[in-house]
């Protein structure tokens, strides 16, 4: 028996790897990593797939400085910036993507966190998709504190996102103005209020294949059933803009990876998937079992047509994952 079979019966048996097998995982063999790393997301999770969109509720004027971000005030990119959506557009958008198929809807706003001003706003806004549809709500707000959480889950708030981005080592290479500490605060907040958590990262920063074990082994610490695996779409005028695009085969690699270390979780293709040419495919024959449809925040993505496409090849069925 191989080294990639045995460590597939160890987890399909209720194991779990060590980094030091993570790390040897990932020097071997692509085709014989990815065809066990499927084997065991149909264990454990079947051929659902979680299939969501976001809505950019409030861009550009960041004050964060995260070197990839087009958002953020630091850098010169050419973008669309607006303040905070308003209820009625916000449940119009919820509406449209519930009649397309899709199960859960993520706002996303730019900053470093809501101010308490906008925290009231959002729970309108939520309260307002929840009147007039059944999809799940979501929300990607920044570093907020569990009492502003529990507002938002009393509004009808179902799951935060809230990405570590990479490995501890590594994050200060990818932002200064907040702390890897301030996010793990922010998402054990969350969890203290009864939300369930989404958070993954970016792949193409220029981290190492350890600092991604190292983010998987986090995030497995934390107990994230819902993992977004953005691969670094380069924007001129942020300082990664000139970043190489990875491959989709080292793309694959990462996403048989990272469900070998959480073999339950809903692994997630996020941002830059239409760089990989087939739709992201051949990830979801590597063990990722979610995606982001649409567009991304400031970029462009996968039409939800494509997408219910590709799900009928795949033999997979879009449902909620870990909810």
């Amino acid at each position: 028996m191989s080294f990639i079979e045995d460590q597939k019966e160890m987890i399909l048996s209720g194991g779990s790897i060590t980094v030091h097998d993570a790390v040897k995982l990932a020097c071997s063999p692509l085709d014989e990593l990815c065809g066990a790393a499927d084997s065991i997301r149909s264990h454990f999770c079947g051929n659902g797939f979680d299939l969501c969109s976001i809505v950019n509720a409030k861009c550009g004027k960041c004050s964060e400085n995260c070197r990839y971000c087009a958002q953020s005030a630091h850098y010169c990119v050419d973008i669309d910036e607006y303040p905070l959506i308003s209820p009625d557009e916000a449940a119009e958008k919820a509406i449209e993507n519930e009649r397309a198929g899709i199960l859960r809807f993520s706002l996303v706003t730019s900053g470093r966190a809501l101010p308490e001003n906008e925290v009231k706003k959002v729970c309108e806004i939520i309260k307002a998709i929840r009147g007039v549809s059944n999809i799940s709500v979501c929300g990607s707000f920044g570093l907020l504190n569990e009492e502003q959480f529990c507002r938002l889950k009393d509004a009808g708030l179902s799951r935060v996102h809230n990405n570590l981005e990479t490995s501890r080592r590594f994050f200060p290479k990818v932002c200064t103005t907040h702390t890897y500490d301030d996010k793990l605060k922010a998402i054990r907040a969350a969890k203290r209020a009864g939300l369930r958590v989404c958070s993954g990262g970016i792949m193409g920063l220029g981290e190492t294949m350890e600092d991604r074990i190292d983010l998987a082994f986090e995030l497995r610490e934390l107990d994230i059933r819902s993992i977004p695996l953005n691969m670094l779409n380069p924007i001129p005028g942020t300082p990664m803009g000139g970043r190489p695009v990875m491959t989709k085969e080292e793309m694959q690699r990462i996403c048989a990876l990272f469900r070998f270390i959480n073999p339950t979780a809903s692994i997630r293709l996020a941002g830059g998937r239409m760089l990989m040419g087939d739709g992201g495919e051949a990830c979801f024959r590597s063990g990722a079992n979610a995606a982001i449809t649409m567009n991304m925040l400031t970029t462009s993505g996968i039409t939800v047509k494509d997408d219910m496409k590709l799900l009928d090849k795949l033999d997979y069925k879009a449902v909620l994952m870990n909810d």
